[in-house]
């Protein structure tokens, strides 16, 4: 699998296009060439990274993702597509995606049309990637936000109002749903924001458990707590069919 970088030239502004596996040049144009009409579009100024990852089959999908900073918020848009059409699907949703945060008031479609979840139930699968973060400190309104506007479908955060760590992701009926650790009341206020309250507890299992559950059950997405620390762990699936685990910084240690 060969790894390559594209600097943009002429009317495509200042971004960095990676890829992996076979990509055709002229499909790392053609994707960087929509994203740059897209900024132009929002008048935004940053450039734009971007990412193509074809597929190991000849006829299978791409995969492709754009990151830049609008209004000092990172923004990311990540979305599977026909090899053919991926500048035009990657770049319709970028544009979905600034649309949504300038206006805030589009709503987000869900289920997402565009990109299905990935839950299917497989064999066990290996955890490939670890990602430490540093963990948001904030209400469900303030995890939703960065949620949307990295194209999340579930995102790991610190609830201040209980001081455990919690998920909201993507789900009905109301379009949002919130799991905390321990407490499983709905937050005293949510800012307008409508969700639903996760009313299972949620599961205490090392990360072997909690990927042999994932795979056996078919979930795209699995939040738990860490027995041995006590913190709280989101477990996912990535699109190479391999698992991802996102765990608080100070836990990695």
């Amino acid at each position: 699998m060969s790894t390559s970088e594209l600097c943009s030239t002429g009317t495509v502004s200042n971004g960095v296009c990676t890829t992996q596996g076979a990509v055709d040049p002229v499909q790392i144009s053609r994707t960087m060439r929509a994203i740059d009409r897209v900024l132009r579009g929002h008048r935004v100024d940053a450039p734009a990274r971007m990412r193509l990852i074809g597929s190991p089959c000849t006829d299978g999908p791409m995969l492709a993702q754009a990151n830049v900073v609008f209004r000092d918020l990172i923004v990311r848009a990540q979305v599977p597509g026909p090899t053919g059409f991926i500048a035009t699907v990657i770049a319709d949703r970028l544009d979905r995606q600034l649309a949504r945060l300038i206006s805030g008031d589009i709503p987000r479609y869900w289920p997402d049309p565009a990109r299905p979840p990935l839950a299917a139930s497989t064999e066990e699968r290996p955890i490939v990637r670890e990602k430490s973060c540093a963990m948001l400190t904030g209400a469900p309104t303030d995890a939703v936000r960065v949620m949307e506007a990295m194209d999340y479908d579930a995102y790991l955060y610190t609830d201040a109002e209980t001081g455990e760590d919690a998920a909201v992701y993507w789900a009905g009926p109301l379009g949002v749903r919130l799991a905390r650790q321990h407490r499983r009341q709905p937050p005293e206020s949510t800012s307008g924001l409508s969700l639903t309250m996760n009313p299972h507890p949620t599961p205490r299992l090392t990360r072997a458990e909690a990927a042999a559950r994932l795979c056996r059950y078919g979930l795209p997405f699995l939040f738990f707590t860490d027995p041995g620390s006590g913190r709280g762990r989101l477990l996912y699936r990535r699109y190479d069919g391999a698992l991802g685990l996102v765990l608080p910084e100070e836990a990695a240690r």
